[in-house]
């Protein structure tokens, strides 16, 4: 599992060894680390180490320290390296040791900013070491004017120190302009900021540079789901187990209008391995859902006499499907864990519980909050997108239910304020039907293992956050199915359903 922080919980564990005065070894450790990661990623490139152009831009805290005393080891392999310091001046230590190492020094003006960039733009590899994780708000002035620049370039390789400058390590808010990296070498720990959106969109891949803090870290503010996780969380039928004990699955979900919803969601189910599935709805979707799904248990009875684990609400359902919307609130007051998902997130009740699992997409939960927090900042689909661990956080907190967050990453938040991200998929699931999937996974899950609190438990799971853990699985499975089926092309929707058992079976093999 991978655990990520905020700045200010890096900093605090930084401070022991601070006070104790390994500060200089600290950053020695970082910027080793980060040297050695731009070698690494040359070599992967097939580019050679001598001779390349190594571009360092500095600011004038520790992160250009960093970035300076990485130039300086890089500079010892043969490659050339050059410096432009944003704020004229430069941490003393790690400038004197580029010098000393045979680094060229530009210092940055209001007028030269045009012509730096030019030369910047000409190196084999870019170090952006401007702002760490100590600063707050972005770039300004020439700094600013630099990067924009260097946005219009086609830049070889850009790599982020610690955090892409302007990038929030908290929260992952980005502060135009970014210089958007291939690699974000980070130290210490993964920074929060750097697995949520928009952050994420500019960190390309993250590397971890242990610097010798990891002992001082408290409880993380974001987790990250591995393969690992999987194998030890995924639900596994025993010799004896029938379909009653694996899970049934109540689904309420589609529409006259959007029939299809329910059809997908049920192979959602279907393929996450549950037990039995029971839909409820208007018989002509009842009877799509026959002709795709057979297995599937069809009426057009009422929740009370319908007997589950779980409950699926939503799917493909809009306002005027009063039938459908009765039987959604009826599940939902039911009290069994409930994923509710499209049509019934606008009729949901204020205060909910942390075994109700709301998925909703940017749009959707702007609309949310919304219905429950008018005044609140983060009712436009653009405020939500750009502050998604904000908001999915806020949405926790009002709902007290766990609210997972739709995108390029999934969010999911527990209202306890436990955090999950996982950007396992591919562009190519941004298709429609892919959330009904998703949300018969969770539905799946969530019949089979709402119960199994030791299987969380010994996972180092509190068994109170398990719900969120189930919905950062089923986010997982849905996003390595999708990335399965698509192969690098476009697909559908009912493909990412198809490649689940595959994904599952080799994520079990892993034992």
């Amino acid at each position: 599992m991978i655990s990520a922080y905020t700045g200010t919980q890096v900093r605090e564990a930084e401070q022991p060894l601070l006070d104790a005065g390994m500060g200089a070894v600290l950053m020695q450790r970082a910027s080793h680390g980060l040297a050695t990661a731009v070698v690494r990623e040359l070599r992967a490139r097939g580019q050679r180490l001598y001779g390349a152009g190594v571009a360092v831009l500095a600011g004038k805290g520790n992160n250009g320290g960093d970035g300076l005393f990485a130039a300086s080891f890089l500079a010892a392999r043969g490659m050339r390296t050059t410096a432009v310091l944003t704020a004229g001046s430069a941490h003393p230590e790690a400038l004197a040791a580029f010098e000393r190492a045979g680094g060229r020094v530009h210092r940055l003006t209001d007028s030269n900013s045009g012509e730096l960039a030019a030369h910047v733009a000409g190196a084999d590899v870019v170090i952006d070491a401007v702002l760490g994780t100590g600063a707050r708000g972005g770039l300004r002035g020439a700094a600013a004017a630099l990067v924009v620049a260097l946005s219009r370039s086609s830049l070889p390789l850009v790599v982020a120190c610690d955090v892409p400058s302007g990038v929030d390590a908290d929260t992952g808010a980005a502060h135009a302009p970014v210089l958007s990296a291939a690699l974000t070498v980070t130290f210490g720990a993964a920074k929060a900021g750097l697995l949520a959106d928009p952050g994420a969109d500019h960190a390309g891949r993250v590397e971890v540079v242990p610097i010798g803090i990891e002992e001082h870290l408290p409880w993380p503010a974001l987790r990250r789901l591995e393969s690992a996780d999987l194998v030890r969380l995924l639900p596994q039928p025993r010799r004896r187990s029938h379909k009653y004990s694996r899970g049934v699955l109540g689904v309420v979900a589609g529409s006259a209008t959007y029939p299809g919803a329910a059809v997908l969601a049920c192979r959602g189910a279907l393929a996450a391995g549950v037990g039995m599935v029971r839909y409820l709805g208007p018989p002509e979707v009842a009877d799509l859902v026959r002709q795709s799904c057979p297995e599937v248990v069809c009426s057009t009875g009422a929740v009370a006499d319908t007997h589950v684990q779980a409950w699926l609400v939503g799917s493909g359902m809009g306002p005027d499907d009063h039938d459908q919307l009765r039987r959604a609130r009826d599940a939902v007051d039911s009290g069994l864990p409930t994923v509710a998902d499209a049509g019934a997130l606008p009729g949901l009740p204020l205060i909910l519980a942390p075994q109700m699992v709301l998925t909703p997409h940017a749009g959707e939960l702007a609309s949310l909050l919304q219905r429950l927090d008018a005044d609140h900042s983060l009712t436009e689909r653009s405020a939500v997108e750009a502050n998604t661990l904000g908001a999915v956080r806020h949405a926790a907190g009002l709902t007290e239910a766990t609210v997972l967050l739709k995108g390029a990453t999934t969010l999911v938040a527990s209202p306890f304020q436990d955090f999950y991200s996982q950007a396992d998929g591919t562009p190519w699931l941004a298709s429609a039907g892919s959330g009904d999937v998703l949300a018969g996974i969770i539905g799946a899950l969530l019949a089979q293992l709402g119960s199994d609190v030791g299987r969380f438990r010994d996972a180092g799971i509190d068994p109170d956050e398990r719900w969120a853990a189930i919905a950062a699985m089923a986010a997982s499975l849905h996003g390595r199915a999708g990335a399965a089926a698509s192969a690098g092309g476009p697909l559908t929707a009912g493909r990412i359903a198809d490649a689940i058992p595959e994904v599952w079976g080799k994520v079990s093999m892993l034992t």
